[in-house]
């Protein structure tokens, strides 16, 4: 059976930090590191990139200089109970250091797998959110939390769940406070905003 699921990303920033040690698997040291990439309002997407000890070497990450990052989004489940719980990176299969102006482009397929939200913001504003899983090649799914907005945002009220779709838009992150038992945190969350989306067969 082929599957439609794709996840596809390009991004183009300045590294903010030096790569650090992230974890080891099947004996391969990965390191992450943060990547600002601006948007045309000027403001910044600070963003994880993880990337194998090979691609690093290949190509040693400078804080203050741009790279080219090629890769997929991933997820996975925060079990320590600090932060949030889904916690999502870029994966890189690429890197190579870059010129020019900023880029910040995702293309991926997959499936709804919780309905959709419906809301308005405090200003009147329409906002859908929603929640594609997108598999790997080898069995495992990664889950994306999307964000649509206006007239997009209502069409994506009214899929359901288990909806193939087809969407193009960009990774971003965004601050907010959060209210623990004894104090309030400032957290980050990343989701993709999304520029297009199509259901697919």
């Amino acid at each position: 059976m082929e599957t439609i699921s794709k996840n596809q990303g390009f991004l183009h920033g300045r590294a903010g930090g030096a790569p650090s040690l992230s974890h080891a698997n099947h004996g391969i040291d990965y390191y992450i590191f943060p990547l600002e990439v601006e948007r045309l309002s000027g403001s910044l997407d600070i963003l994880n990139v993880v990337l194998s000890e090979e691609l690093l070497a290949d190509c040693p990450v400078q804080p203050g200089e741009d790279y080219l990052v090629t890769g997929e989004v991933r997820s996975f489940n925060n079990r320590s109970g600090v932060g949030s719980r889904l916690v999502i990176t870029f994966f890189a299969r690429s890197i190579s250091p870059a010129q020019g102006d900023h880029d910040n482009r995702l293309e991926l397929r997959g499936a709804l797998c919780k309905a959709p939200v419906l809301r308005r913001t405090p200003l009147g504003r329409e906002i859908c959110d929603l929640l594609l899983a997108v598999n790997r090649p080898y069995g495992r799914s990664d889950y994306l939390p999307c964000i649509a907005w206006g007239s997009l945002a209502r069409a994506c009220g009214e899929l359901d769940v288990g909806a193939k779709v087809h969407i193009t838009g960009r990774l971003q992150s965004r601050t907010y406070r959060k209210l623990t038992e004894d104090r309030e945190e400032e957290r980050t969350a990343y989701e993709i905003s999304v520029v297009s989306l199509e259901q697919a067969e």
